[in-house]
């Protein structure tokens, strides 16, 4: 056998165990989702092996089209949020002495030492009627009654924001980090000021991070249920929420189904977009 055939069968080896991995823990169940979400429900629950194409009228109808366009709607403005707290933060980081940069970015990634469930319970202590919020906000006398800000989109937006900050600031600032800012100097030199700067050359040159930020924010803030059934209660059901009704409570497989083939595309979306803004760069 030659080196280079040699070579070939290593690596065909190296990625068989990914491979299978990928085959059962992915590809297998995404098929069989989709293979349910065209079968009719069963009396109680689980499916009928009869094939229809209702499961997918249903999701446009008002109802649910509503819960869709509010997943997107605040998962968009999450992405949004985060990017325009993120960007300057990571700039910060990533221009202060290693010394600093490293103990910033230890605050940035201490919130993962808690649990996701905790810290989103916390929310409820600062934003009901008589928390934090509420009582600062009365102790100044800003307002004179509290404010009803638990269980609504804005305690939901507060809460993925609060969430998924971190990763939108981890891949900014890698980007960051490696800008060369001589670049920068040039461009002052050649006449630009620093909002034109900024434009044309910063925000050219780290486009990964930012793109690779907010699809690492937009993805799980679109199908999230923790944050919406925790901060939002009934009033701001979002996709997510809706799967795990579908499944849990009305046993309706192939409806839920659909909505998660909905989702996954919703989902392909941006993925799609990163690989060719990454092909041009």
């Amino acid at each position: 056998m030659s080196v280079k055939n040699r070579q070939q069968t290593n690596l065909l080896l190296l990625l068989f165990p990914a491979t299978v991995w990928l085959m059962v823990f992915f590809i297998l169940p995404v098929l069989i989702v989709l293979l349910y979400s065209f079968l009719e429900r069963g009396t109680y629950g689980g499916v009928t092996w009869i094939f229809t194409l209702s499961n997918y009228q249903r999701l446009f109808s008002g109802l649910f089209l509503g819960v869709i366009g509010r997943s997107l709607w605040l998962a968009f403005l999450t992405t949004a949020a985060c990017l325009l707290v993120g960007y300057p933060l990571a700039f910060f980081i990533a221009t202060r002495s290693p010394r600093w940069r490293n103990a910033l970015l230890l605050l940035v990634i201490i919130p993962f030492w808690t649990n996701f469930l905790v810290r989103t319970y916390a929310w409820i202590i600062l934003l009901r009627s008589e928390g934090v919020v509420n009582t600062a906000l009365q102790s100044l006398q800003i307002i004179t009654e509290p404010l009803n800000l638990l269980f609504t989109p804005f305690a939901v937006a507060i809460g993925l924001i609060y969430g998924y900050l971190p990763f939108m600031v981890l891949p900014l600032y890698s980007s960051i980090e490696r800008f060369n800012f001589s670049l920068v100097e040039a461009a002052h030199d050649l006449g630009a000021n620093d909002l034109r700067t900024l434009w044309r050359v910063f925000l050219p040159l780290t486009s990964r991070g930012i793109v690779a930020g907010s699809i690492l924010v937009f993805v799980p803030a679109v199908g999230a249920f923790i944050t919406p059934d925790i901060l939002g209660g009934s009033k701001t059901v979002m996709v997510g929420n809706l799967i795990q009704n579908q499944f849990m409570k009305a046993r309706d497989w192939p409806f839920g189904s659909a909505l998660s083939m909905l989702l996954t595309v919703i989902i392909l979306i941006p993925v799609l977009i990163y690989f060719r803004v990454s092909d041009e760069t």
